[in-house]
């Protein structure tokens, strides 16, 4: 009885969450509110999800333990010179540039222990470095198809290619990140909130393990490669994973352990993909129809696809409200994307790389005040919301 009790107070208020989630979906499939033909049908589709999930954070973590995140900090830092606005602007466009080109995902779980290596390193606070991961992480991701899966799920409805994509995203995606900068700035880094007038860049290190350091940055290599050769995420993660774990167990088995395995995203993934469903069979569908109305109003649609992933994630919410929309719409489809990417910054489970990022943030030790998470959040989410759209409107 004392280990079980041991075991539910290790246990947060986001795992209980996401295993009251999975429970909820399992109801639903015993009660039979959720066909087991449709229950299977969703979990197929989540099931390539699920394995990039886990082959990425093993990924990540093993390639921060080959010290690859240390070394890219340390030299993010010299370049800075010790100058606050410089290093916040390197940090942006890095950010940035992953986000757009390589997956808002990878951002989360890549981008997000170097962010956190880099504070270390320069001895700053690492707040405003995991937020600016974050944020950006979310605000960054629509220029692309690759950028987000809510946009690879929205490119048959939309109706574009890649180049026809971009050239209708490109407005928005700079309003996005120079709103997202702004309030970055304002709310994390500007001298009021860091309070040190410079940084003392970082001395750089040898690594201890140059044969781990090497195999894992050619496996985060690798992986880029193979998602610019538009191989699917799932298919590019776990090769790259793999020549990674494969160099560990040569060099230091002991540090693969079953902790590197994320068992409670796992958990909130599939929960969420047997609740989202349920409820678009009852009743859902005919509320996403009245909520986003007739005439085609990309204000409205991207607010409620904000509101909506804010409350389920952002990627059952595209998928609720995308049903609803007419194929070819594009202006209302690319409104939705928009508040489902743009707009999931309130609620830690309002999209999948915020829940990385939680993840990552925890397993550094890296506490996040939510109160100042939820209302910095909701304000970038309305001013951005706002500014986006108007560039897909007047200028995309």
């Amino acid at each position: 009885m004392c280990d079980h009790r041991r075991v539910w107070r290790r246990l947060g208020v986001l795992d209980l969450i996401r295993i009251g989630l999975l429970v909820l979906g399992l109801v639903f499939v015993a009660t039979g509110l959720l066909p087991w033909d449709d229950a299977v049908t969703s979990l197929s589709h989540i099931g390539p999800l699920l394995v990039f999930l886990v082959a990425i954070i093993v990924l990540a973590e093993l390639t921060k333990e080959a010290q690859v995140f240390d070394a890219i900090a340390a030299r993010m830092a010299v370049l800075g010179r010790g100058n606050y606005a410089a290093l916040f602007f390197l940090c942006g466009i890095f950010a940035s540039i992953v986000t757009i080109f390589l997956n808002l995902d990878t951002t989360a779980v890549l981008l997000t222990p170097v962010m956190l290596a880099l504070a270390a390193k320069a001895g700053i606070a690492a707040l405003p470095l995991a937020m600016t991961t974050i944020w950006l992480a979310n605000t960054a991701s629509l220029l692309l198809p690759v950028s987000n899966l809510t946009n690879l799920l929205g490119m048959q409805k939309i109706g574009l290619d890649a180049q026809e994509f971009a050239a209708r995203m490109w407005a928005p995606q700079i309003a996005a990140i120079a709103v997202t900068m702004a309030f970055l700035w304002v709310f994390f880094w500007r001298r009021g909130e860091r309070r040190d007038l410079r940084y003392t860049p970082p001395l750089l290190e040898p690594v201890a393990d140059r044969v781990l350091f090497w195999a894992a940055s050619f496996g985060c290599v690798l992986f880029v490669v193979l998602l610019l050769l538009e191989v699917h995420v799932a298919v590019a993660a776990t090769p790259a994973a793999l020549v990674v774990v494969g160099a560990f167990l040569l060099r230091a088995r002991e540090r693969l352990t079953w902790k590197l395995i994320p068992w409670q995203l796992v958990i909130f993934v599939t929960g969420l993909f047997l609740v989202e469903p349920t409820l678009s069979g009852n009743g859902l569908s005919a509320l996403m129809t009245s909520l986003i109305g007739g005439e085609s109003d990309p204000y409205r649609t991207a607010a409620v696809g904000a509101a909506l992933s804010n409350v389920i994630n952002n990627l059952p919410a595209f998928q609720a409200v995308a049903t609803v929309i007419p194929d070819l719409d594009q202006d209302r489809l690319l409104a939705l994307l928009v508040g489902t990417n743009v707009g999931p910054l309130v609620t830690p489970w309002a999209s999948l790389a915020t829940l990385l990022w939680f993840e990552s943030c925890r397993r550094h030790d890296v506490k996040v005040p939510m109160r100042r998470f939820l209302l910095t959040g909701a304000g970038l989410a309305l001013v951005g919301l706002l500014a986006t759209v108007w560039a897909l409107v007047e200028l995309g």
